[in-house]
């Protein structure tokens, strides 16, 4: 475990996803959530990195882009790079109205979905085999539901592969959902104890996209 603490999710955390408008969720959202999430990137930047071999830097969602719209999720990303983290392979750990997640990702904006693709084409039996049957895929990180590892199919992963080759806006999600009202995101111990061993056990995608 992280010589850091890690914090708890609680009710009040994801209530904020249920206030209207962009100004009022983002005050929210600043005030109550992003602390969490900043402690949650302190505390696993170290356990990535020396589980990587490499150091590992912590980005906060900012969603600064947002003019209108309020957001749906929220997030942080830790990845190798000091500046950002969507043009690489990240780790992330956020909510929605209904769930937390912990996850590994190549969004869009990566140019490493192509070793990525390639790679899975060629491993995905050890990728059925290793990943836990209760983790998620999913190909849109804008939204909250995918498809649960148990039910993938060769099929499914070749054509996810395909796509990530040949689709600009493709995007690849794997990892561990935990609903809003699972006791574990009570204990910032467990918690932390939880998010660490899903990155150890999604270690391989990430050492698959380089």
């Amino acid at each position: 475990m992280s010589q850091l603490t890690y914090p708890s999710l609680n009710e009040a955390d994801f209530e904020v996803f249920e206030v209207p408008g962009l100004e009022p969720r983002m005050e929210l959202l600043i005030e109550r959530v992003r602390p969490k999430l900043e402690a949650i990137g302190a505390a696993s930047a170290p356990f990535l990195s020396e589980l990587c071999g490499e150091d590992m830097f912590v980005h906060v969602a900012k969603h600064a882009r947002r003019k209108v719209n309020p957001p749906n999720d929220t997030w942080v990303a830790v990845a190798n790079n000091k500046r950002g983290y969507k043009a690489y392979p990240h780790f992330q750990v956020g909510m929605f109205g209904t769930h937390a997640f912990v996850i590994f990702a190549i969004i869009y904006e990566s140019s490493n979905k192509e070793v990525f693709a390639e790679a899975l084409s060629r491993q995905f039996e050890e990728v059925a085999q290793n990943i836990p049957g209760h983790y998620y895929w999913s190909t849109d990180h804008m939204i909250p539901e995918g498809t649960n590892h148990a039910d993938m199919t060769k099929e499914d992963f070749q054509r996810m592969a395909e796509r990530l080759k040949n689709v600009k806006k493709s995007e690849v999600l794997c990892g561990l959902r935990i609903d809003k009202d699972d006791p574990l995101l009570l204990d910032g111990q467990k918690f932390g104890k939880t998010i660490e061993e899903t990155f150890a056990a999604l270690l391989p995608l990430y050492k698959m996209s380089f």
